[in-house]
């Protein structure tokens, strides 16, 4: 898809751990700063369904504030092993990019402090570097305060 649309990109590979594969991992594997690691998390809204929200490594997500953001009144976390079936992805290798289905999905704004992050390549041990903006159209996403404060 990315080459497609022509959007620049790195591959990063890292080695994974099945007993460690959230990204605050990643970052230390790859040495890359946390801040700039993004975790693709999945949840399920009550008026819109599955959406799926961006953060990076070192922030817990606020369900409150994606609710608000994408028209919910309740978002609650998908379960994990409802994953690959809903987006085609396996935990720790869960990307935004080529999901099953374009789902509603969100960017926190903290993406705009970098001119690059890094998020799952789809599979895990491999990452793609990426200038956030170029995210927005090929996912349909919208910049969001989804972190907790």
């Amino acid at each position: 898809m990315l080459d497609q649309k022509k959007i620049p990109y790195t591959l990063h590979e890292y080695h994974f751990d099945e007993k460690h594969l959230d990204a605050a991992h990643v970052a230390e594997e790859t040495g890359k700063n946390p801040a700039q690691i993004f975790k693709t998390l999945v949840a399920f809204g009550d008026k819109t369904g599955h959406l799926v929200a961006l953060l990076s490594a070192e922030d817990t997500l606020d369900l409150k504030k994606l609710a608000k953001q994408s028209g919910n009144k309740k978002v609650e976390m998908i379960h994990v092993k409802d994953l690959e079936k809903i987006t085609g992805y396996i935990r720790g290798g869960c990307s935004p990019i080529g999901m099953k289905k374009l789902f509603p999905t969100f960017i926190d704004e903290k993406a705009r402090d970098f001119t690059t992050i890094y998020i799952s390549a789809g599979k895990r041990g491999l990452q793609i570097e990426l200038d956030p903006n170029a995210l927005l159209p090929l996912c349909r996403a919208k910049w969001a305060n989804l972190r907790t404060e």
